[in-house]
């Protein structure tokens, strides 16, 4: 390094110093965050190690050898791996084509709502069942669905129609999974879209009435382009979280009869894992989900980087 490179490291390191003494009150504020982030989302990464050691708890991490990809290709060839990554892949996609388009659809119909109190209260009933726990989600998906003594069945009888037992049928879990996953996470969902809508400048709708713009005409010429951005970021967010279906919800609605399809890489993962002890096995797999998940947002970033519009990254 030259004497001009070092001069000037040495007056950056200087000018770090300066700043941080300056605002060091700042700097203590975000200490306690920047602490939890470091011990619970970097320290374990070094964890991640055991997908390519044959791991043994007696031994520790460092006392395992090395097996390199054994357990990566032990999941490729595995027969049922397909079956796997269909069955995750289709709840996801389901839920991105449908219940994403319907955030967007819920926040433009709360904010056209005129009383602000009714508007508060439309937003409370819709985000209240995001707090309803998945355990309790599933009691009430029970009691509706039960073949015997269910409302739906009850009211599908009572009109003279076929009543499917939906708890078991591996053709309707997905159907049961994605719409009960709709009714709890939309209202939710639709919150940060609200929050774009409420930074749309009111000059653009007040133009677009001068010039004659119907409700739905300045709704979709005004409010759509300018929560844009943010409905692309959103959309980037969950393509790269598309492999990650939680495995509580898909573990309390599963039995015999519905496992072809109720079968997901996150159950695998946690019955290979957790209940076979197959630690490095099951951290393989993990890896492998979140290396496709990077790899499906990389690619969606790079799609609408073309199209020309605003990337998440």
């Amino acid at each position: 390094m030259t004497a001009a490179g070092k001069n000037r490291r040495r007056e950056a390191v200087r000018r770090l110093g300066r700043d941080v003494v300056r605002d060091r009150q700042l700097y203590l504020l975000i200490l306690p965050a920047v602490l939890v982030v470091f011990f619970f989302n970097y320290v374990p990464i070094y964890g991640l190690q055991i997908a390519f050691r044959d791991f043994k708890p007696s031994r520790g991490i460092w006392g395992s050898p090395w097996v390199g990809l054994k357990y990566f290709e032990r999941f490729v060839k595995s027969p049922n791996m397909w079956t796997y990554v269909r069955n995750t892949l289709s709840l996801s996609i389901w839920g991105v084509l449908i219940a994403f388009p319907l955030k967007v659809f819920l926040a433009l119909v709360i904010n056209e709502i005129g009383a602000p109190r009714y508007k508060k209260f439309v937003q409370t009933v819709t985000y209240a069942p995001y707090f309803i726990s998945v355990t309790v989600l599933i009691s009430m998906v029970n009691l509706m669905l039960n073949k015997e003594t269910g409302v739906l069945t009850l009211l599908f009888q009572a009109m003279g129609l076929h009543a499917e037992d939906w708890l078991t049928s591996p053709r309707s879990f997905q159907w049961v999974y994605v719409v009960s996953g709709m009714w709890q996470q939309t209202g939710w969902g639709a919150v940060i879209f609200l929050a774009a809508l409420s930074g749309v400048d009111q000059q653009l709708h007040e133009a677009a009435m001068i010039d004659g713009a119907t409700r739905v005409q300045r709704i979709w010429h005004v409010n759509l382009p300018s929560i844009l951005p943010t409905v692309t970021i959103m959309f980037i967010l969950q393509m790269g979280g598309l492999m990650s279906v939680g495995h509580e919800k898909a573990l309390l609605m599963q039995n015999a009869l519905n496992l072809e399809a109720s079968e997901l890489i996150s159950t695998y993962v946690y019955k290979v894992g957790l209940q076979k002890a197959q630690y490095s096995f099951s951290a393989a797999v993990g890896m492998f989900n979140s290396v496709v998940n990077v790899v499906l947002m990389l690619t969606m970033n790079w799609i609408v980087k073309k199209m020309g519009q605003v990337s998440a990254l």
